[in-house]
């Protein structure tokens, strides 16, 4: 059992080495523009090194004559349930913040290093403990691990369907700022389609999707190769994706900046009045 847990070394040096690099670079420069590029590149290593270092290892450090590793199917699929998420959230986080010169998130922090250079530290904890189910599953090797059961099927459509609903979410925001743009409309703050019924849906899709991909790990993780508590530890995924959200940098920034902007329009206060906050579980 603590060899397991030994592998999950390489995880966590991939997750804080990356970041501790990119702050090295950026940090100099106050250029806080790569951050969500830089958090997308640290799941992506990080779950490439979960994945391979055993074989790395037990071909090029303990000499094994190793061929081509194999992978078990729930390995393949909570790995590809993490890469699609980040290509697609982290692309357009980055996109964003490139094409607006900047994260105004930053704007009090930028110009201090030794906080600046916490942040990045904090994202390499964010890259560690919200992608540690797959990287525990990755631990195993694929004859570890139970065949897919309904309950399996079950995690990965809560995850397909939390993913289609952050990115309908996205998509629609961007397409009402694009029609604001081109003064197609003057609404202050959008309310219609998925934002009629949430005023932060996309964080809703987002918790969703860690619960999915949580519960996708958890046959593997009643292994005899982990301890009871491993299912608990990776419950730390959603865990801790619901409370930066809802508690830190998601839900209350936003809605302190609506406040400050919109507070004297009897519509924002009518939308919050009738669209919860974030979702009827989290109100």
């Amino acid at each position: 059992m603590p060899g397991v847990f030994s592998r999950l070394v390489p995880s966590i040096f991939s997750a804080f080495g990356l970041q501790a690099v990119l702050a090295a670079i950026f940090v100099p420069q106050a250029n806080e523009k790569y951050y969500d590029l830089g958090g997308s590149l640290g799941f992506l290593s990080t779950t490439f090194v979960s994945l391979y270092y055993p074989s790395f290892k037990a071909k090029y450090w303990d000499g094994l004559p190793v061929s081509l590793p194999s992978f078990a199917p729930r390995q393949l699929l909570v790995t590809a349930a993490l890469g699609i998420w980040t290509i697609r959230l982290g692309s357009f986080l980055a996109q964003r913040a490139i094409k607006a010169a900047g994260d105004s998130r930053f704007d009090a922090v930028k110009h201090k290093p030794a906080t600046f250079t916490a942040f990045w530290m904090a994202q390499a904890t964010w890259v560690l403990l919200v992608g540690l189910p797959v990287y525990m599953v990755n631990t195993l090797p694929a004859s570890a691990h139970p065949p897919l059961s309904p309950r399996d099927y079950a995690a990965l459509a809560l995850f397909a369907g939390s993913l289609l609903f952050e990115a309908v979410a996205d998509r629609q925001k961007s397409a009402w700022r694009h029609a604001r743009d081109n003064k197609q409309h003057d609404k202050k703050f959008i309310t219609s389609g998925l934002w009629s019924i949430s005023r932060h849906p996309n964080y809703v899709g987002e918790v969703g999707i860690w619960t999915g991909i949580a519960a996708l790990s958890t046959a593997s993780l009643q292994s005899p190769y982990f301890p009871r508590g491993a299912i608990a530890l990776a419950a730390l995924s959603p865990l801790t994706t619901y409370f930066l959200l809802r508690k830190v940098s998601g839900v209350p920034p936003l809605e302190k900046a609506g406040d400050k902007k919109y507070g004297g329009d009897p519509r924002w206060q009518e939308y919050k009045r009738l669209v919860v906050e974030f979702a009827t579980f989290a109100v």
